[in-house]
C-alpha cells in the first residue's frame, strides 16, 4: 500500500484565466479540427465533441442531428445487425463520418461487430467500451479488432492513467478513452473507491498520448459549457457527453409525464436499469453501478449544441485562440473554491 500526495484537480476546481486578445467576435473562432491517426491512414475533420454510446444518448436519431453540425456519435452497442442495415440504408451517406461502431469484449461481439462492418464499406470508426481498460483480456480483444481492422480508426477505453494510455496505443488504438467514475449517472466512485478527478486525469493522459502519436477523448464530467471547454484546455482532443446530451427529442429513453411536466429517462450503463433491459438484471456476483434519473425534457438536441459550442466559442475569445486546436497552448488554470453565484439558483 502507499499514498500518493500530489494534488489531483475536476473541472469544479479550476477556472481558465483571460489574456489579452486580437479576436473581435466569438464568430472569428473555428471549432473544426482535422486528425490524423497513429495506426489508421485515414484523416477526420469535425467538431471534436462526442455523443457517448449509452443507449439513451448515442442513439441513431442523435448521430444524424450531430453530424449536421460536423458533431460525433459513438452509437451504444446494443443495436441489433438488423437495426444498423435499417439505418445505414436510409441515413445520409455522409453519416460514416461521424458515428463509431460500439463492441464489449464479449465472446459474440466480435461477431458482431464484423457483421455490422460489412454491411457498408465506408465504417470508419470502431469504439471498444468497457468500464475497466486495465484487465488482459480487454488488451487483447483489442490486439485481435486491430489485426482484423488495420486500417480503421479504433477507440478504446476506459482509463485514466498515462501508463495505461501508452499500452492501449501500442497495441493498437488510435484514440484511448479517458474517465473513471466522472459521469453524473456513474457510481462507480461510490461503489468501488476507485477513481481518478477528471481534469488531472485528462492533463496527465494527453501528455502520454501525444508523446506517442495518440490522442484522447474526455469521457464524463461535464456538467455545464465550461467544463467542456476546460477538458479541451487540458489537453483532450476529443469530449464525450452523455447527461448534457440527455433528455432531447434525439435521446432514447423512455418519455414519461409527472406533474404536468415532461421527463426522459437517463440512466448509467452499469445500473441495474441497463442491465435488466439488456442481460437480464443484476448478475449475483456484481453490484449495480450507475444511477437511474428523470431529465427535465429539453426539447431538440440542436439547441443545447448551440450552447455549448456558442460556450467554447467565448472560451476562445477570452484567451485569444482562433482556432480550436490553439486553446490548450493559451490556458493557463487558477485553483479556485468557488465558481459562480448561486444566489438565483444553479445554472
Amino acid at each position: 500500500m502507499r499514498i500518493e500526495t500530489e494534488l489531483k484537480l475536476g473541472f469544479k476546481d479550476v477556472m481558465i484565466r483571460p489574456k489579452r486578445s486580437t479576436l473581435n467576435s466569438r464568430a472569428q473562432v473555428s471549432l473544426e479540427r482535422e486528425f490524423k491517426f497513429k495506426h489508421s491512414t485515414l484523416t477526420w475533420t469535425g467538431v471534436p465533441i462526442m455523443a457517448a454510446n449509452m443507449d439513451t444518448v448515442g442513439t441513431f436519431e442523435m448521430a444524424i442531428e450531430l453530424a449536421k453540425e460536423k458533431l460525433f456519435s459513438c452509437i451504444h452497442k446494443h443495436y441489433s445487425v438488423e437495426e444498423w442495415s435499417g439505418f445505414l440504408q436510409k441515413a445520409p451517406a455522409e453519416i460514416v463520418n461521424y458515428i463509431a461502431v460500439s463492441t464489449g469484449t464479449g465472446k459474440q461481439d466480435f461477431k458482431k461487430l464484423a457483421e455490422i462492418m460489412e454491411l457498408h464499406s465506408e465504417l470508419k470508426f470502431i469504439c471498444i467500451d468497457v468500464a475497466n481498460g486495465y484487465s488482459e483480456h480487454f488488451v487483447n480483444f483489442l490486439k485481435q479488432a486491430r489485426k482484423q481492422y488495420p486500417n480503421k480508426v479504433i477507440i478504446a477505453g476506459n482509463v485514466v492513467t498515462g501508463e495505461m494510455v501508452e499500452e492501449l496505443l501500442l497495441e493498437g488504438a488510435d484514440i484511448v478513452k479517458v474517465g473513471i467514475g466522472p459521469g453524473s449517472v456513474c457510481t462507480t466512485r461510490v461503489k468501488t473507491g476507485v477513481g481518478y478527478p477528471q481534469l488531472s486525469a485528462i492533463i496527465e493522459c494527453a501528455d502520454a498520448a501525444h508523446g506517442l502519436g495518440g490522442h484522447i477523448i474526455s469521457d464524463g464530467g461535464c456538467a455545464i459549457p465550461g467544463d467542456v471547454a476546460k477538458a479541451f484546455g487540458a489537453g483532450a482532443d476529443f469530449v464525450m457527453l452523455g447527461g448534457m446530451l440527455a433528455g432531447h427529442t434525439e435521446s432514447g429513453g423512455k418519455l414519461v409525464e409527472i406533474n404536468g411536466e415532461k421527463y426522459k429517462q437517463f440512466y448509467g450503463m452499469s445500473s441495474e436499469t441497463a442491465m435488466k433491459k439488456h442481460v437480464g438484471g443484476v448478475a449475483e456476483y456484481r453490484a449495480s453501478e450507475g444511477k437511474t434519473v428523470q431529465v427535465p425534457f429539453k426539447g431538440d438536441v440542436v439547441e443545447t449544441l448551440h450552447d455549448i459550442l456558442g460556450g467554447i466559442r467565448s472560451t476562445c475569445t477570452y484567451v485569444g485562440a482562433s482556432k480550436l486546436k490553439e486553446l490548450t497552448k493559451r490556458t493557463t488554470f487558477i485553483r479556485v473554491t468557488e465558481q459562480e453565484n448561486t444566489v438565483f439558483g444553479k445554472l
